[in-house]
């Protein structure tokens, strides 16, 4: 695959997250992606189904998921995007954060995806209803 499509390919996976277009976000992933949250203790979800799964358990209390591309660079299977994301919950309340999301291309789609972010400030601005939503949530809710 050349950088260009690299690139689309990264470009077409976000634009569906911001519509929560779960289906096209699939079509974009390797069979064999790794999604992790790398400040995160947990291990990360294997495979469309379980990233996208990973991915609802805090998008279903979103009304809106809106990103702004700050850097978008690709060189040769890698892609590296630099974004913030602004979350609306269903309650209204926002939360924003910067975002640095490398992705490694294989066979034209998404291999690895790892976010590289500030948990704390980030989480800091969650409301506390949707804290104690995220604490039930483990692993074992988005792994086979």
């Amino acid at each position: 695959m050349s950088v260009q499509q690299n690139r689309e390919i990264v470009e077409k996976m976000w634009l569906a997250l911001s519509k929560m277009d779960w289906e096209t976000m699939k079509s974009c992933m390797h069979p064999d992606i790794h999604y992790r949250d790398v400040p995160s203790d947990d291990p990360g979800a294997h495979g469309p189904d379980n990233c996208v799964r990973r991915l609802q358990i805090a998008f279903r209390h979103l009304s809106k998921q809106e990103q702004e591309t700050h850097h978008l660079v690709a060189e040769g299977d890698v892609v590296f995007l630099d974004h913030t994301e602004t979350w609306t919950f269903t309650s209204g309340e926002t939360a924003s954060h910067n975002f640095a999301t490398m992705h490694e291309i294989r066979d034209g789609l998404i291999y690895r995806w790892s976010d590289y972010w500030d948990m704390q400030k980030f989480v800091g601005q969650f409301p506390v209803w949707f804290l104690e939503e995220m604490m039930q949530a483990s692993a074992g809710d988005f792994s086979d």
